[in-house]
């Protein structure tokens, strides 16, 4: 069995220092998921990038945060199980989504220089540079910059990783919801809060 000690578990991930973890939203229909997004015309396009920096000197505190609206350019029209999912509606992505490269660049912006590690959950990085591609877009980061931190937590939680969601950690380890969830800075903030409870303990 995993060690459950957070020194052990947590040891490749650089937590000591300033991190960013990042969450994204994209486009989904009804059973898109378990087709693998096969069906036709079907793409992971982005709709939201949110993401906090945390403070590793410090408890990995939250110093400050991003999100951005994001307009999906092959499947423009959200499907009405995304909405239901995220409660991210049509007309806040007209009014407020920006091209995704624009918002490619402030993302990029928000990370900072090279040093900075970027942790997400799971499948995160790849939905990201594929979305640069379908944009024709060089990714901005290297992939050894982004760490996963769904091991480490499975583990903690002697859980099989691809079990549970961002949305599950609060009862998972018994912590306060963050915000709301399938909210990209929602779960962004809920696996920050995660790290936390379980290499600082609050």
């Amino acid at each position: 069995m995993a060690s459950s000690d957070p020194a052990t578990l947590f040891r490749r991930l650089p937590l000591d220092g300033p991190v960013v973890v990042f969450d994204l939203e994209w486009t989904a229909w009804e059973g898109s998921r378990e087709r693998g997004w096969s069906g036709p015309g079907e793409e992971r396009e982005i709709v939201e990038i949110g993401a906090v920096r945390l403070d590793g000197a410090n408890g990995l505190a939250e110093t400050i945060s991003f999100d951005v609206f994001v307009r999906p350019a092959i499947n423009p029209i959200l499907s009405a199980y995304f909405t239901r999912l995220t409660n991210i509606h049509q007309t806040l992505i007209d009014n407020d989504g920006l091209a995704f490269g624009e918002a490619l660049t402030l993302f990029e912006a928000f990370v900072g220089g090279p040093d900075v590690p970027i942790l997400s959950f799971s499948q995160d990085p790849a939905v990201l540079r594929r979305n640069c591609a379908l944009n024709r877009l060089p990714c901005p980061f290297e992939e050894a910059r982004f760490r996963n931190v769904v091991p480490a937590i499975a583990a903690a939680a002697h859980r099989r990783a691809g079990s549970f969601s961002t949305s599950d950690l609060p009862g998972l380890f018994g912590f306060p919801p963050t915000d709301v969830a399938h909210s990209a800075l929602g779960d962004a903030r809920c696996i920050a809060a995660a790290l936390r409870y379980l290499t600082v303990g609050k």
